[in-house]
């Protein structure tokens, strides 16, 4: 049972990683990707193309027929990551899991995404209200803007200048009810039909400030017309604020990955790649516990054949190729290792590291053994033809001098 249990985990976690964003090399990932791209697109082409009756009336069969089918997949989809919350929030509980992905806001456009197609058929007499939330499907294009990079930064530019337009947005408001108060003061009597009361303004004051009117109201007194003018070019330039924001976030985000490129081309980075074992601190710990140091980078996690983002909730796992990336040290300072190799002859061959006759000035640092390095424990025993890197300030008769 257990090793079934264990199969099923195996069979989940490799669910998720289809399911979830892959990255370029994943063929499987993308490829879901894109298949859950297309059926959103054909999904709201035929929600668009249905509203047209000579469409509707010569392929209603074929509209109707291709809802369902996408319709079904969006259910699908949502089940799949239902069974696989466990491994995308691996720091909580499965339960916990499920319910952080229902309630989060791709799970609730996920759910609404078909639930309304199907809820007539237990409950037909709210029919036309179900078909109302149909409208939610839209929604579901939002989960292109985290398939497509080009997408994505549109999203990060509103996330991150997101108090900056909620500011402006605010201003838009206060401005907005400050106009119609005024308008309301200098045309009431003129027009007490048109402005009755301080809300009536209201639809004035938005089609002035945000567009340039639309005629329908209009004031007719001199000083109406004079805080109308003055109010249509506060309109503009408050709308011209958000404008701003979001393009001077676009172009820090191009500098900054105009930045990122040039420095990648520019720089030489260094990789080490490692496997971890059972008995490594990293397993079980998730990417955002590691405190790894300044300017060192986790760059890929290599499981299964797989080649994983280390996004911040990913879990390492006995067995896991971790590869590490970090800048060259700028540094002029040498630091002289000695290596040597071990001899039949010598009195450390067949010693025990903990063992060994070495002075304090003295740190075995690694052992070449053939085609494999051994970082060397107290527990390691030393054979005739390896080769011994050590960082020492004793002169050693036979070894070679090696600068970092």
């Amino acid at each position: 049972m257990s090793k079934q249990h264990t199969k099923l985990d195996w069979y989940r976690e490799k669910l998720a990683r289809v399911i979830e964003i892959g990255s370029s090399s994943d063929r499987l990932s993308r490829g879901y990707d894109f298949l859950i791209t297309a059926i959103i697109i054909v999904n709201l082409t035929v929600s668009i193309l249905s509203t047209f009756d000579s469409l509707d009336a010569a392929y209603g069969a074929l509209f109707d027929a291709v809802e369902a089918a996408t319709v079904a997949c969006f259910a699908a989809d949502y089940v799949l990551r239902l069974i696989t919350a466990k491994y995308v929030y691996r720091l909580e509980p499965e339960w916990k899991s499920v319910s952080k992905y229902m309630f989060s806001f791709t799970g609730i456009i996920d759910l609404l995404s078909f639930l309304p197609y199907y809820l007539p058929i237990f409950f037909p007499a709210g029919a036309v209200a179900f078909r109302m939330f149909r409208v939610v499907r839209i929604f579901r294009l939002f989960r292109i803007t985290a398939y497509y990079d080009s997408l994505h930064a549109i999203a990060e530019v509103i996330v991150g200048k997101k108090q900056q337009l909620l500011s402006s947005v605010f201003i838009i408001l206060v401005l907005m009810l400050g106009s119609s108060l005024c308008m309301y003061s200098v045309e009431h009597d003129a027009q007490p039909d048109v402005f009755e009361n301080a809300f009536s303004g209201i639809w004035w004051s938005v089609s002035t400030l945000l567009t340039v009117g639309y005629g329908d109201i209009y004031p007719i007194t001199t000083l109406g017309r004079i805080l109308a003018t003055i109010i249509t070019f506060l309109g503009v330039l408050m709308v011209a604020i958000p404008t701003g924001i979001i393009s001077a976030g676009f172009v820090e985000q191009y500098n900054r990955i105009q930045a990122n490129a040039t420095v990648a081309k520019e720089q030489d980075i260094h990789f080490i790649k490692f496997r971890l074992g059972s008995n490594d601190s990293w397993v079980g710990q998730s990417v955002h516990d590691l405190h790894l140091p300044h300017g060192v980078i986790l760059t890929a996690i290599h499981r299964d054949g797989d080649v994983l983002i280390p996004r911040g909730d990913k879990e390492f796992m006995d067995g896991d190729t971790i590869v590490l990336g970090a800048e060259p040290l700028r540094d002029r300072t040498k630091i002289d290792l000695k290596e040597i190799v071990l001899l039949e002859k010598s009195p450390w061959n067949g010693q025990l590291v903990r063992d060994l006759d070495i002075s304090r000035q003295t740190l075995l640092v690694m052992v070449k053994r053939g085609n494999s390095v051994i970082i060397p424990k107290g527990s390691t025993r030393l054979k005739a033809g390896d080769t011994l890197l050590l960082h020492t300030k004793e002169n050693l008769s036979g070894s070679t001098a090696v600068d970092i």
